[in-house]
């Protein structure tokens, strides 16, 4: 296998972090010996494609269409092996509902959530605050509002004439306390490996956009400074949500500790089947603190590339 092609950029709300994505992951392929095509994702896809005839893809792509299945099919119509997860893994991670429902079926511990129409749930409290609004399928915090104890009403920006982020929105509990990460490498086939236990400490109180991709935006504890038995049961909850759904290649879970007041509750918020890969990204944190260079795990990801399920 030499030729890959790496898709970035895209048409979602996720565009720019996946450009940031894409180059990194393109260029420790270059410098890995491997021939690489960039395709920044639109509407000619599948006939760019057929022009870089690659031996496999790299899918750098978050949010919708790039990471909610549309393009994996495109990519099993075509058969071209890929890079993270099929169809029907992509496409329930990415709605948090349905990946919840999955979650629940397999004895996973979920926040409890409500799903309503985003002008309904910014009329009047869907659930007793605190809680949390957010898209139904959208990645890296885009659109996600806290309404906190005391607050009169949600806020009006879900009902904006601005948004564009879906009519249906999922109100979900405020679970307080530490934020949590942890990726997990494999498939069913050929064995999980949750690598480790982030801990995540937004410098604005909460783990945004701006948190997640500006410098300096939030600082990483690896590993967790959590008891054992807390980061023994979030690596196994991690590899456990990954099974769930079927996920393949990496994926990252994300989940909220709750050690307050003598509590000592773990809750899954959600899975990312393609988690980001930018220089402050959490995966290639946690594969270096693993012994793996970012060289070697994106040569890892590609040669893990498959098509089906």
């Amino acid at each position: 296998m030499k030729r890959i092609a790496v898709l970035l950029g895209g048409r979602s709300a996720e565009r720019n972090v996946s450009l940031v994505s894409g180059r990194a992951c393109a260029q420790a392929l270059r410098d890995e010996g491997f021939d690489v095509t960039e395709i920044d994702a639109g509407a000619d896809l599948a006939q760019r494609l057929h022009e870089a005839r690659p031996d496999a893809v790299l899918n750098a792509l978050h949010g919708r269409w790039g990471e909610d299945g549309c393009v994996q099919g495109l990519l099993e119509l075509l058969e071209i092996p890929y890079t993270h997860s099929g169809v029907l893994a992509s496409a329930l991670a990415m709605h948090k509902e349905r990946a919840k429902a999955v979650f629940r079926t397999a004895g996973l511990p979920v926040p409890h959530s409500v799903v309503a129409n985003r002008r309904k749930a910014a009329a009047e409290h869907q659930l007793a605050p605190p809680y949390v609004i957010k898209p139904i399928s959208e990645g890296s915090s885009v659109g996600v509002f806290i309404v906190r104890e005391g607050d009169n009403r949600p806020p009006e920006a879900v009902a904006s004439a601005d948004w564009n982020l879906g009519d249906v929105v999922m109100v979900e509990e405020y679970v307080p306390g530490r934020e949590l990460t942890v990726a997990v490498m494999g498939s069913g086939d050929t064995g999980l490996k949750a690598l480790a236990v982030t801990e995540i400490l937004p410098a604005t109180g909460f783990y945004d956009y701006d948190a997640k991709y500006a410098p300096g935006g939030s600082r990483h504890i690896i590993p967790a400074e959590v008891p054992d038995l807390v980061m023994h049961e979030a690596m196994a909850l991690a590899e456990r949500s990954h099974a769930a759904l079927d996920c393949r290649g990496i994926s990252r879970t994300d989940f909220r500790y709750d050690d307050s007041g003598g509590n000592n509750r773990l809750v899954i918020l959600e899975l990312n089947t393609q988690p980001g890969m930018t220089p402050t990204s959490l995966v290639p944190e946690q594969a270096l603190y693993r012994g793996m260079s970012f060289r070697g795990l994106v040569r890892w990801m590609v040669e893990d590339a498959s098509c089906g399920r």
